[in-house]
């Protein structure tokens, strides 16, 4: 036998698949290994439990962080200036690009050593942790880096799981413990977690040490709610007793015990394998628009400085081909100069007006994107509109990436239940046998509360009736995953299943709840699962109880869900409830008819339905199922698959009993919402999975479908009739027959004129949609569908499965017109979708935070949405779009007059401003008034953006940063650099400017058009603000005192540290000079005179709706002094 063992193990540990030991891992519990007659396993080396979320070390700290920020191509371009100044005799000073660049990199890295300063402090706080293990059967303390795969851990109530663990044992009879993970997904609500069967009887140190067993389970991977594995556990007998494992036997790391007092569990995932780490690992990218558009934009001005660097090095070697200006008298060249290669001197003199010019390229603009992004993320964080008292959370900020792409969103992509609604359920209704039941009867208007049910169709069943209607009730009470927990062991709210009874239920779905609560009424009450069985109490209030064997647990591919319990009359039953789409074409028995007819009824009046069928099984029957989910739960490859394949074969033949109605009420002010972003110019899809009556009828209720909206649809029913090429076709001819007489918004569905559209498919119409065709070629319906989609107003989606979600979403955000998308759900089925779109939003509902955790925003209701986009999403563009422009502009001005000063020097490559200016220009002199604007602006007032949503499409289609726009900018920064060069030149040529007839020389020039242009720079944001406070006017103003004052100090001391002294007195003589300042006053005002002319004739030629609502507004501020003024003129004459 051992030697047989030692073969296996040769065998397996050379000769085996790759597969074998990278897709499984296998622990020993308690590092014991199993006994010799056992299958052999790979050891495996796994890490330790330290938790590393730090990015840097002491050592690497330097070169990492530089190796990141030289990634970014502005940096690597100021790099490769500053080395160029280096290296080559230029121009300027390397200090006028090293100080800005080295300013930058060590703010960056000052903030990014920070903060990675505080993970390090974080990592060791958790790693130095003490965790009580289990050795030689006695609890041992230690750090909880120190634990490693296979050991025995003991965590006591209100402790956090130092690592994923595998759970063997409570301190509750049960073997079930409470876990919240709250610090993982979100969710404050306690979870029910379940030991291994045959562990859960060891409750002493002793008896765990003793435990002899493998676990073999999946390696690795961020999924908080999937895990595969299998226990082997090894007993006197043979062979050993295998059990699967599933998500709810796992314990995860940083999720923490409650109203348990302690459990043990087995490492399985440590240190950074954890699904908490793993899940910290950071998702893909997304970039705005606003961002790509600036990336362009500095590819063109990069194209502009080589231009302007080739032109002006063509233009110096023409200059200098006469050899007086070559070589002037005054200025001869060496022998070594004169034999240099010409083409080596060329690139050097291209380099060098390469660095000359580089300062178009703004190198600071970053830092202030990146600020404005950061820093303006918290007015939405503290708007106090978009906080919830009910639930006492506010809007979440999970990336500020994306500020600005709020204010461009074309397409909403939402769900329905928990999104538009408020998945808050109330049971209406129930029909067995086609016999309806409701709660509360209604008779001449008054309530009968102690009314069982009335039948509403027919006359009351007869005897076998009443047991089809009671075996209803049972299978209501048997078929779900509630948990009851007394109301001491339950924090927060709860609802009560018995109001004499101090308990409540707990479940992830509401549904269920509401469908426990409903029933009650009916005289039937879940009472408690305990010992693996069921109980409930009956309407002659006797308990029943009943085994439960197995739950074939709910998905949204199958939607439905199945147990089968024992009676304790040993009867085996099948209880399956799920969609009517799932549980009618299992059926083959049962008053179908008179059920399907009530469920449409119901649906149609916007209420979820549910179907409720059975089966009864004999013993022989049972085994075989057991032996087939036993098989499909134990594989550890593909186990979900091989589940799906065993519950198709399982549900199957079933008898139908009846079907409930619950109602899901409106959220407050949904259909305001979806009204107002219809009239910002948004199209607004409803993806859900619900059946499509029920999903029309919410569509209804919300205002996505108006009365006179003609519905379009492309569904499975449909299909039948019709082959899907045949009603693609004749939609197509609807829509744009309609389109061809009428022109159409291609944003808005809205128009009072024009037919209005509405389209409804479902997710099997949809599958054949995205199929290709069947010839074999590349084309599909795709385009023909998107079409008929640009011409709808409103888009419904039922039937639709996750996955389905996240295609519609990348099916129109990769359609031609490349539209910005925004997706907003609640659950874990929405998350595909928010990942998918350009935007995801979260709801903080009542499903879990997985969709909020994985979301870019989080808002507490959809009704925020409104305020999300129409105010902050429009502020935020307009802020950062005028941050870019302005940029470039204020660059153009500072750049050009450099260009223009070469045709005047001979191309000499000399330097227009001092070195001191050069420097501060972008970092101290202009920089901080954009910042402020870009935080604070307000060109509309927010009633104004809430009352008047059409606003929103001025800013559509990235309209501020468009080819026009920028050209203009860039136009206006070359009109005002021509002004202050030229303006200054032609005003002091030939002229003398001081008292004592002295001229200006060159750096009283440079200094002159330098103080123009700050000002007019300065002034020009001036003119584009509309928000004044107290701070604006500090910034603005103090700013440009700022750079009188500097001016005044840089040019009035004799400064020790430099070499040279060109400045001195050159701005207080400037300042001297009564035709410097009318220069100054006369240049300022031509320079700014165009943007205003422009915007004058603009606002009353060509008004923007923003311009007129701004119009309005001026004049409503300047009608109600007056009014306030004659008022108290009356008054006064009065007394």
């Amino acid at each position: 036998m051992d030697c047989c063992s030692l073969v296996r193990t040769l065998v397996n540990r050379y000769c085996a698949g790759e597969e074998d030991w990278v897709d499984s891992r296998t622990v020993y519990v308690g590092h014991r290994e199993p006994p010799p007659g056992a299958e052999a396993y790979i050891p495996q080396r796994y890490p330790d439990n330290r938790i590393v979320s730090s990015k840097y070390t002491f050592w690497n700290f330097i070169p990492k962080n530089l190796f990141e920020q030289f990634r970014r191509i502005a940096n690597f371009y100021f790099l490769i200036i500053f080395l160029v100044q280096l290296i080559i005799d230029t121009p300027t000073s390397p200090v006028t690009s090293g100080l800005p660049l080295f300013f930058v990199i060590t703010v960056t890295a000052i903030k990014q050593g920070y903060e990675d300063w505080l993970r390090h402090k974080a990592d060791n706080a958790m790693n130095q942790c003490p965790v009580h293990f289990v050795q030689h059967g006695r609890l041992v303390r230690k750090q909880s880096r120190k634990l490693r795969v296979g050991d025995i851990v003991m965590v006591k109530e209100d402790e956090t799981f130092p690592c994923d663990l595998i759970f063997l044992s409570s301190s509750r009879v049960d073997g079930t413990c409470h876990v919240t993970t709250a610090s993982l997904d979100g969710e404050s609500s306690h979870k029910t977690h379940y030991a291994v069967q045959d562990t859960k009887g060891f409750h002493s140190e002793e008896d765990i040490d003793s435990l002899h067993a493998t676990i073999e389970c999946e390696q690795p991977q961020p999924d908080l709610y999937k895990f595969v594995g299998r226990i082997n556990v090894y007993n006197d007998q043979n062979d050993p007793v295998v059990r699967s494992l599933g998500s709810e036997n796992l314990l995860l790391r940083g999720a923490t015990l409650k109203n348990t007092e302690k459990i043990f569990g087995v490492a399985i995932y440590t240190g950074m394998e954890t699904k908490m780490a793993l899940n910290y690992q950071s998702k893909s990218q997304k970039r705005s628009a606003v961002e790509k558009s600036m990336n362009v934009f500095l590819v063109v001005y990069l194209c502009i400085l080589i231009s302007k660097a080739l032109i002006n090095t063509v233009l110096k070697y023409v200059w200098q081909s006469e050899p007086s200006r070559d070589e002037p008298w005054y200025n001869r060249k060496t022998e070594a100069e004169r034999q240099r290669n010409l083409f080596l001197r060329a690139f050097t003199d291209f380099l060098a007006f390469m660095v000359l010019f580089n300062y178009i390229i703004p190198v600071s603009m970053y830092v202030t994107v990146e600020l404005q992004k950061f820093l303006g993320s918290y007015f939405l964080t503290w708007d106090e509109e978009m906080f919830d008292e009910e639930m006492g959370e506010g809007p979440l900020v999970n990336t500020s990436d994306l500020n600005e792409e709020l204010g461009q969103v074309e397409y909403v992509f939402t769900d329905k239940t928990g999104t538009l609604t408020e998945n808050n359920m109330e049971f209406k209704e129930c029909c067995v046998e086609g016999h309806v039941c409701v709660p509360h009867a209604v008779c001449n208007g008054q309530v009968l509360p102690d009314a069982s049910a009335i039948d509403m169709i027919d006359a009351s069943p007869g005897a076998s009736g009443r047991e089809r209607e009671e075996l209803f009730f049972r299978a209501l009470c048997l078929c779900h995953t509630i948990q009851v927990k007394d109301d001491d062991e339950v924090d927060g709210p709860q609802k009560s299943p018995d109001s004499g009874k101090r308990s409540a239920y707990i479940s992830s779905s509401p549904d269920e709840v509401a469908l426990v609560e409903g029933i009650q009424r009916f005289g039937f009450t879940y009472l408690r699962l305990k010992d693996n069985y069921m109980e409930l109490l009956n309407r002659d209030n006797d308990i029943e109880r009943f085994e439960l064997l197995e739950i074939l647990s709910f998905d949204s591919v199958r939607r439905r869900m199945s147990v089968i319990v024992k009676s304790a009359a040993g009867e085996i039953y099948l209880f399956c409830k799920g969609a009517d789409s799932s549980i009618f074409p299992r059926v083959i028995e049962g008053k179908v008819d008179q059920i399907q007819s009530r469920v449409e009824r119901n649906a149609v009046e916007g209420l979820r339905t549910l179907c409720v069928a059975y089966k009864t099984l004999i013993p022989e029957e049972y085994e075989g199922i057991r032996e087939l989910l036993q098989d499909a739960k134990v594989a550890l490859q593909d186990r979900d698959k091989k589940l799906a394949e065993a519950y198709e074969q399982i549900e199957t033949d079933l008898v139908l009993l009846g079907a409930t109605a619950v109602e899901d009420r409106l959220q407050e002010k949904a259909a305001d919402t979806i009204e107002a972003l219809q009239k910002a110019g948004i199209k607004v899809w409803v993806l859900t999975g619900d059946k499509m009556e029920t999903a029309a009828a919410t569509c209804y209720a919300c205002k996505l479908f108006r009365r006179n909206t003609q519905l379009l649809e492309v569904t499975t029913k449909r299909l039948e009739e019709q082959s899907l090429h045949d009603v693609l076709f004749e939609l197509s001819k609807t829509v744009l027959r309609s389109s061809a007489s009428l022109t159409r918004d291609n944003f808005s569905g809205l128009s009072a004129d024009m037919q209005d559209y509405g389209l409804i498919i479902d997710g099997a119409a949809l599958s054949l949609i995205m199929k290709p065709r069947e010839d074999g070629s590349s084309s599909n319906y795709r385009e023909l569908f998107l079409d008929i989609c640009r011409n709808c107003s409103a888009v419904l989606c039922c039937r639709m499965a996750p996955l389905q979600k996240a295609q519609i979403v990348k099916l129109i955000k990769l359609s031609k017109e490349h539209p910005i998308t925004l997706a907003i759900g609640d659950g874990a089925n929405d998350v595909s979708m928010i990942l998918e779109a350009h935007v995801g939003i979260g709801v903080i509902g009542k499903e879990g935070r997985q969709a909020a955790r994985n979301s870019d925003y989080a808002i507490p209701r959809f009704k925020h949405l409104k305020k999300m986009l129409l105010v902050h999403g429009h502020f935020y563009y307009i802020r950062i779009s005028e941050l870019v422009q302005y940029f470039f502009y204020k660059n153009v001005c500072f750049i050009f007059p450099q260009f223009l000063y070469q045709f005047f020097c001979g191309f000499s490559q000399q330097t227009l401003y001092d070195t001191a200016y050069l420097t501060l220009y972008n970092i101290s002199f202009t920089s901080l008034p954009i910042l402020l604007y870009s935080l604070m602006e307000q060109h509309v007032a927010m009633d104004m953006l809430k009352r008047d949503p059409a606003l929103y499409r001025d800013i559509a289609k990235n309209a501020l940063l468009r080819w026009r726009a920028f050209i203009y900018w860039t136009l206006l920064g070359l009109f005002d650099a021509l002004v202050f060069f030229f303006g200054a030149y032609f005003m002091f040529e030939n002229t003398t400017v001081t008292s004592n007839g002295q001229v200006f020389g060159n750096w009283t020039f440079g200094t002159l058009v330098f103080t123009v242009m700050v000002l007019t720079v300065t002034l020009k944001l001036a003119l584009d603000t509309h928000y004044w406070t107290w701070v604006s006017h500090f910034v603005i103003w103090g700013s440009l005192l700022f750079y009188i004052v500097f001016s005044l100090l840089w040019g009035g001391v004799l400064w020790p540290f430099l070499s040279y002294q060109r400045m001195y007195y050159v701005f207080i003589q400037m300042l001297s000079s009564g035709p410097a300042w009318l220069a100054i006053v006369l240049l300022v005002t031509i320079s700014l005179l165009p943007d205003v002319l422009k915007k004058v004739l603009c606002r009353q030629l060509w008004p923007s709706a923003t311009e007129r609502v701004q119009t309005r507004n001026q004049c409503l501020s300047v009608e109600q002094p007056t009014v306030f003024m004659l008022s108290q003129t009356s008054s006064s004459l009065t007394f």
